[in-house]
């Protein structure tokens, strides 16, 4: 009964020291993650291995495992920038982005684990007023939302070059003019859409006015030929015709011959 005290104190500190040694052992690296390896006395940084990838990992209680989100990722940004009359325009974007994940050991060693506030905000906001500062308010405003997206992107993947972030994406979700800039501008489009209506409906007006001048033209020339066609002959010709084919018809009729050399008879019938 005397000697358990002293047996059971040394087991409960080994049990101690084994527990504290596997908990400090012990990484568990999740889904979308990998792991940066230091090694205390082993030269640091590991950068000439891989990462460590998802699950359960051994490592020396002395060394320490970084854990990185290598799945795509958003940043939210919200910039004051000026325009290239020097106006202030606030533009409000998204980033989708990466850590390169071949490289996270190098970016733990180089840029450290603030590398989204150290390299990829202030690539971001370079590239976000080197383009903005191409265009007017009325660029912005009316057509370039696009075109600006597409030149923040690759602006920002020029200056991420070399630093191992990758950027997927950039959506433009607001770009915002000072409220008298975008009244004047608003007017402005409003004059230019009455404008185009106007031209419009002069240009409308002018082809109907053509068409109708051409419409004219052609039956006036048409009257033209047909009564250069009727001489006298051909007149008394379709008369006769006509004379014949009535008096073919089963309806009664009174026929009263036309006076002068030539004329016609004349048929009044009665149903």
């Amino acid at each position: 009964m005397e000697r358990l005290p002293k047996i059971a104190l040394p087991a409960i500190i080994l049990a101690v020291v084994v527990i504290i040694i596997i908990s400090k052992s012990a990484v568990n690296i999740s889904s979308g993650q990998a792991g940066v390896l230091f090694k205390r006395f082993g030269g640091g940084v590991v950068t000439d291995k891989p990462a460590m990838g998802e699950g359960f990992h051994i490592v020396a209680p002395w060394n320490d495992v970084f854990v990185y989100e290598v799945r795509q990722q958003s940043l939210e940004e919200s910039m004051k920038v000026l325009s290239s009359n020097g106006l202030d325009i606030r533009l409000d974007a998204s980033i989708w982005f990466r850590p390169e994940a071949g490289n996270i050991g190098k970016l733990h060693q180089e840029r450290g684990e603030k590398y989204i506030q150290r390299v990829l905000q202030p690539a971001i906001r370079s590239a976000t007023r080197t383009v903005v500062g191409r265009y007017t308010p009325e660029q912005l405003y009316a057509s370039k939302r696009d075109a600006v997206q597409t030149e923040i992107f690759e602006e920002a993947e020029k200056l991420l070059d070399g630093q191992y972030v990758a950027i997927t994406r950039v959506l433009v979700r607001d770009i915002s003019l000072p409220p008298t800039i975008k009244q004047a501008i608003e007017r402005k489009l409003e004059q230019e859409q009455e404008a185009l209506q106007y031209e419009f409906r002069l240009t409308k007006a002018v082809q109907e006015a053509e068409r109708q001048r051409i419409d004219a033209e052609g039956k006036a020339r048409a009257n033209d030929i047909l009564s250069k066609s009727l001489t006298d002959k051909i007149l008394k010709e379709k008369g006769i015709q006509a004379t014949v084919e009535l008096s073919k018809s089963n309806n009664a009729k009174v026929v009263v011959i036309g006076s002068g050399e030539d004329g016609m008879p004349l048929i009044l019938g009665n149903n």
